[in-house]
């Protein structure tokens, strides 16, 4: 009998920690060998360093055979664009299989997003090996990002999740029926504090400090990087506002260093002591090392890693000036902007503190995945309107959904008041759109 190869695909290290932390916690059978293939899908992947010259990662290498490239192998093609054709599916598979060792080795395959690349791509290649998701950050329990092919989905054996928002599961490849199962905090502990102590070159970070946790949305072409300056000044700004004189800065992994320029000015004007981290350091590992006394963040997977798992202060700022430019609307970011907007404290003057009421949150992660993917999931509709109708006229509505997609759905909300009286049908919801455009056409002749 053949023996079994385990591919653990991993694009940043918070991935490899949230696997290694599966493993530990026995949600995979025994295999022969693991291999750990390195994705790295940022703008410029050239430019970042290899896996195991990050900090912290010695710390996770023995728990692999061996460490691969998937850059290396489908150079010259970007890992977060490419995904292969089909007929070239059988060479890449054969090609790869030896490049890499395999031989007739069974197959098992670890992935993040199983539905967009590079997960994809790799999904695709071993067509008929068995897919384990790891969904370590927010965007999980959004909805699968379109409709995936159901030669990847019905291959997928369980979506482990770490509970980052206690009490929900993911939605992410419910389509398939595919169980979720929780990879215990205490086992995502023991890694990140295996991985802070091989980090001892950080800078001394000022005991009480605050941690203000970097984003790079600009990369995703969410905002211009000139937006994304303004969002981390006024990260300082509401650290500096809740009386903190110590600030440090952790950037994103693939935020270019001009980043921190736009700050530094800052904290000179406020006289706030300003530690920028140079290294892309998990901030986990921060947490175990300086336990911060306040996490300032948008929509960051670690605010909520910080309060669920290592019980940390945390504030969010400019989640609403972020939904506000999400484009499209079912553009994956928004799920954890909107998890971050309606669970965790705001500090920013004007910003909405209305709160969710108890009870209801798993309606409205549902009528967020049926607005974002309606032909994905149409049995949810039923939930999504009772949501809607229920929380009608709430501001925190306002800003989660947005106006023209209800209308679209025909959902509550959507429609104006002085329409309601229609009855929720294709032909209402298409008169509404027609006599729209005409005002628009009319109004833009006078």
């Amino acid at each position: 009998m053949s023996r079994t190869t385990r591919i653990f695909c991993a694009s940043s290290l918070s991935d490899v920690a949230t696997q290694v932390a599966a493993i530990e916690s026995g949600c995979f059978a025994g295999a022969a060998r693991r291999v750990l293939l390195f994705c790295d899908d940022s703008a410029v992947p050239e430019a970042a360093p290899a896996p195991d010259g990050l900090p912290g990662f010695a710390a996770l290498r023995d728990r692999f055979d061996e460490v691969l490239s998937w850059n290396e192998a489908i150079r010259p093609f970007h890992p977060a664009a490419w995904t292969p054709r089909s007929e070239d599916v059988p060479l890449l598979q054969r090609h790869l299989r030896r490049l890499w060792g395999l031989g007739d080795d069974r197959v098992e395959l670890v992935l993040g997003r199983p539905d967009v690349p590079p997960a994809l791509a790799v999904g695709q290649v071993f067509t008929g090996a068995p897919v384990h998701v790891c969904a370590g950050g927010l965007t999980g329990y959004g909805p699968t990002r379109g409709k995936l092919d159901p030669l990847v989905g019905t291959r997928v054996r369980q979506v482990l999740h770490p509970d980052l928002v206690p009490g929900e599961t993911p939605m992410l490849l419910t389509e398939f029926d595919v169980p979720a199962r929780v990879v215990p905090a205490d086992a995502f502990l023991k890694v990140t504090g295996e991985m802070a102590a091989a980090v001892d070159d950080l800078p001394p970070i000022p005991e009480g400090a605050a941690l203000l946790v970097g984003q790079c949305l600009s990369a995703l072409g969410i905002h211009a990087p000139g937006e994304e300056d303004d969002l981390h000044v006024r990260m300082l700004l509401a650290a500096a506002g809740r009386g903190h004189r110590a600030v440090v800065f952790t950037p994103h992994p693939a935020a270019p260093a001009r980043h921190s320029r736009a700050l530094r000015a800052e904290a000179e004007r406020l006289g706030v002591d300003l530690t920028v981290l140079d290294e892309p350091v998990l901030a986990e590992v921060l947490f175990e090392k300086s336990r911060p006394a306040l996490v300032v963040g948008c929509s960051s997977t670690a605010l909520f890693t910080a309060s669920a798992f290592y019980g940390l202060p945390v504030v969010r700022v400019g989640t609403e000036w972020l939904l506000e430019r999400l484009t499209p609307y079912r553009n994956g970011s928004r799920v954890p902007a909107v998890l971050a907007d309606a669970l965790l404290p705001g500090v920013e003057a004007g910003a909405t503190q209305d709160a969710l009421p108890a009870g209801e949150l798993t309606g409205l992660v549902t009528a967020l995945g049926f607005t974002m993917r309606p032909e994905v999931h149409p049995h949810l509709r039923p939930v999504a309107e009772r949501f809607l109708a229920r929380h009608a006229g709430r501001p925190y509505v306002r800003r989660w959904f947005a106006r023209r997609r209800l209308t679209s759905l025909g959902l509550p909300g959507g429609i104006p008041k002085q329409l309601a009286f229609l009855p929720r049908n294709s032909t209402a919801r298409r008169v509404v759109r027609r006599a729209r455009a005409l005002k628009r056409t009319v109004g833009g002749r006078r």
